[in-house]
């Protein structure tokens, strides 16, 4: 693996960083059970899921939301 350095990433555009975030998570969720979450984390989400079973029509899905970043960001 080569390595980047601050500059190599500060030379992308911003939709490349957006596009290398993206990869970078999702070699970090193909591992979740590598990911802590502290008990604050953990009630936040809780609380988070119960609002959405109380209404799970509220908000837009992910692939909506990408999307809209997408447009907007030139991504």
């Amino acid at each position: 693996m080569s390595t980047l350095l601050k500059n190599d990433i500060l030379n992308l555009s911003v939709a490349e960083r957006i596009l290398l975030v993206e990869d970078i998570w999702d070699s970090v969720v193909e591992v979740p059970e590598s990911v802590e979450l502290s008990e604050s984390d953990k009630t936040e989400l809780n609380e988070r899921l119960a609002l959405y079973h109380q209404d799970p029509d509220t908000g837009s899905p992910w692939g909506m939301v990408k999307e809209r970043i997408k447009k907007n960001y030139g991504v």
